[in-house]
Parts: C-alpha cells; structure tokens; sequence
C-alpha cells in the first residue's frame, strides 16, 4: 500500500509537480500521487494560492504560471456579446491566431465583477474546455450577463493583439 503524504510535505511535492510538469495536471492525477482524495488536493491547492503561489485552475487541470523575464507577453482586455453557440469559434479564432485567452469576466449585478481562467492557447485546449462544460452541465458565464463577456488575451505582441481584436470585429463577435 503506498504512503499517505501528510500537510506540508505534501503540499511541496504538489508544488514540485506543477513547476516542473510543463502542462496541466488534473486533481484526479495528483490525489492518485498523493494517496489522497481530490478533495484534500482541492484544499491543498486553496492554502498554496494562500501563499501567493501562482497556480490556476485551468479546464485541463492546475498549471503552475510560470513568469519568463526573458519573454514580454502584451496583454489586453476586449469586451465580446454572443450567445454560448459561438463560444468555440471564437475561442478557435484567437488561439488559430497565436493569442492565449487567460480568463472571462462578466459584471455580475450582486456579486460584481467574476472572473473565471480558461487558459486556452490552442484548438485542443479549447475542444477540452468545452468538452467539460458540456459533461459537467455547467453554464458559460456569459449566459449570466445575455451574452456580453470580456477576455484578457495574451500575445507576444501588441500588432498580434491589434490583428485578434480586428478578427474579431469582423466576426461579429466584438461589443460595438
């Protein structure tokens, strides 16, 4: 029978996985490391955000955010109104592109602003965050707010950005 990893010790090797694991690793795959429920990591993972680690929850798994000093990334927020049918052929137009789309916002009348990560960067990360939507029966965001989102993409360029939010435009996807 493998060992149970207790608190710290355990919290450390789930730190070392996620830094070195380079994709997304499920809650699933580290409780079966850790010999421990997915639960216990969900709470891990809680207590390590705690600790200003940069961990995200992504629909493929946590991923450690690694900060590149060699690379500088442009970010940029783009306000997007369209109903859930057209999610994948926008998320599919800015990864096709090169762009990362880092999370949605919606302005929630009580709650505020909501901010979730998506984390997308290429066609089979969008298929797979879609795919949990439609197995967890879960709504998209955007359902809350009649279709009027916001993105924060990720390129390695503000012309990149620029050539997105154009692409966009065109598509009919963009708050005119």
């Amino acid at each position: 029978m493998k060992k149970k990893l207790l608190g710290d010790d355990r919290r450390a090797q789930l730190l070392h996985i996620l830094k070195t694991s380079g994709k997304p690793v499920t809650g699933a795959e580290l409780a079966r490391i850790a010999n421990v429920s997915r639960q216990v990591i969900v709470g891990d993972i809680t207590l390590l955000k705690a600790k200003h680690e940069p961990i995200v929850a992504t629909a493929q798994g946590y991923m450690y955010f690694h900060t590149s000093s060699t690379q500088q990334n442009s970010e940029r927020i783009v306000a997007c109104l369209h109903g859930p049918k057209r999610a994948e052929e926008e998320l599919n137009l800015l990864v096709d592109l090169g762009i990362t789309v880092k999370d949605v916002t919606i302005e929630h009348p009580v709650y505020g602003d909501l901010t979730a990560s998506i984390r997308v960067s290429s066609r089979k990360e969008v298929k797979q965050f879609l795919d949990k939507i439609v197995t967890t029966n879960a709504a998209f965001l955007s359902e809350l707010t009649d279709g009027i989102h916001l993105h924060t993409l990720i390129a390695p360029s503000e012309d990149l950005l620029d050539e997105a939010e154009e692409a966009l435009s065109n598509a009919g996807l963009l708050v005119q």
